[in-house]
């Protein structure tokens, strides 16, 4: 497939910050949230996907070059871009990202949009946890974790922490008590994630559904994407969004 073409590009602004954002298909909407170093053929490929199998989804640009392959020269750009924004926490614990207020605004005006019982947020790499903090303000009832590397994973407390403050963490606590999953994917021996996964099983219990890959990989739904995983997405989807 050629990116962006066949996606219709738009933009969504929320206190006065607008992104870029590619939308596409009809059904229940699903955001999908891409990796650094931004949304590359292979993230809009994974995004294709999700359309075909009965979604509207919508793909924010939050940093990188759209359409960008995976490259040291857009790796490196995508980091620096990161690193001085404002939006985004890289080392901080017990902090939920700031961008998670935009994401909630555009999961809100979706839901408005196509109704149904809620959206799908999937975040992967640097944003995998950026689906758990939209579940705290906005009807986001299919949140999927791809991967949850931030904070980047330096020493134990980084390693274990979910990019959430401690009030966020109790309503997303008290959301999963009441009935909500939430999906995580990670290959198992990936470093980049952590000990997050003990950290989500010891806080959500039950609600918590683990994917854990075998094999040597980071990328679960994309660069080293296996089917397994994202048959998983798309079958949480299905539970939760119909």
């Amino acid at each position: 497939m050629t990116f962006p073409d066949v996606w219709t590009q738009g933009s969504h602004t929320h206190d006065d910050v607008s992104h870029p954002t590619y939308r596409q298909g009809t059904g229940p909407g699903v955001i999908v949230i891409h990796e650094i170093p931004g949304i590359t053929p292979s993230v809009a490929a994974f995004g294709q996907e999700v359309v075909d199998a009965g979604y509207t989804v919508v793909m924010p640009s939050l940093f990188g070059k759209d359409g960008a392959g995976m490259s040291p020269l857009s790796l490196g750009n995508s980091m620096r871009q990161v690193c001085v924004s404002r939006e985004f926490t890289k080392l901080r614990v017990g902090e939920t990202t700031p961008v998670a207020g935009w994401l909630r605004s555009l999961a809100r005006d979706l839901h408005e949009e196509l109704g149904g019982p809620g959206v799908g947020a999937l975040g992967m790499c640097f944003t995998g946890g950026f689906a758990l903090a939209m579940m705290v303000d906005a009807p986001v009832t299919a949140p999927v974790l791809c991967q949850p590397s931030a904070p980047f994973a330096v020493g134990g407390k980084r390693s274990r922490d979910v990019n959430l403050s401690r009030g966020d963490l109790d309503i997303v606590k008290g959301k999963c008590a009441a009935g909500q999953q939430v999906l995580g994917l990670r290959y198992r021996k990936d470093p980049a994630v952590g000990k997050r996964f003990e950290t989500l099983t010891q806080e959500l219990g039950d609600a918590f559904i683990r994917v854990e890959l075998d094999g040597v990989g980071h990328s679960t739904v994309t660069e080293q994407r296996k089917q397994e995983g994202v048959d998983a997405v798309l079958g949480f989807f299905a539970d939760n969004l119909h």
